[in-house]
């Protein structure tokens, strides 16, 4: 068993997601004698346990609890055809839950893993869900391997329902992939990937604009929108 615990601090900067997505285009300068740094507080307790039911089999788990809180958080707001970040009297909290489990039959090695993260915005006269948290992930991952020969793996990952900032819900999603390597020598290997080959896309269920294309109103891009890649090379060992 563990138990742990911090403290931080961010200084105000407006080099964030929200000015990036943007790409820092009519985003004012930070008003700094106005602001404050950002403050977090949190702890987590998890547990760990293994267990062999035979030779062959095993079983390696892990349970996380977290909770963090975030106080003085900027706030990316529009003002007068342009975007000011502004500090309101409230505070960003987040709590949750993240189980891992190892499973392990001879050659195969089968991780499963779910999360669960409820963030919220609270401020004086109410508490709103935060936009863009999957509350709900599973990440999935079967292994093959013959040590010091060649590996080959399946990869699932599950992303629940999303609030967008435009107040609407997003679509729940899976993404798979696949994953190889063979090694020849200690010294050469060569790798092959096919990352999402389901072809998991964001324009395939979902839109990430309105209006015209003259005049588009962007979405928040909660999915994919690349598709299917697939990568591969080769790995050359000198030492």
């Amino acid at each position: 068993m563990r138990l742990g615990g911090g403290l931080g601090y961010k200084t105000p900067t407006v080099f964030s997601e929200e000015a990036e997505t943007r790409q820092f285009q009519n985003v004012r300068p930070l008003n700094r004698s106005e602001l404050t740094s950002e403050r977090s507080y949190g702890a987590n307790f998890d547990v760990n346990y293994s267990y062999s039911f035979t030779e062959k089999l095993s079983l390696t788990s892990n349970a996380l609890f977290f909770y963090t809180q975030i106080q003085n958080p900027l706030n990316l707001v529009p003002v007068q055809n342009q975007f000011e970040f502004v500090q309101s009297d409230c505070f960003i909290d987040s709590k949750g839950i993240e189980l891992n489990l190892k499973w392990g039959y001879e050659d195969f090695k089968l991780f499963t893993g779910y999360t669960f993260a409820d963030v919220n915005r609270t401020s004086s006269n109410s508490t709103v869900e935060m936009p863009l948290v999957a509350n709900h992930r599973l990440n999935n991952v079967l292994m093959y391997e013959k040590h010091g020969n060649f590996w080959l793996g399946l990869e699932a990952y599950y992303f629940s329902s999303q609030k967008l900032n435009d107040g609407e819900t997003g679509q729940p999603y899976w993404i798979f992939g696949l994953m190889s390597e063979k090694r020849f020598t200690k010294m050469f290997s060569v790798f092959l990937n096919f990352e999402n080959f389901t072809d998991t896309r964001q324009t395939a269920f979902d839109t990430i604009y309105r209006g015209s294309i003259d005049n588009p109103q962007f979405r928040d891009i909660y999915a994919p929108v690349d598709g299917f890649v697939i990568n591969g090379g080769i790995k050359l060992n000198l030492l």
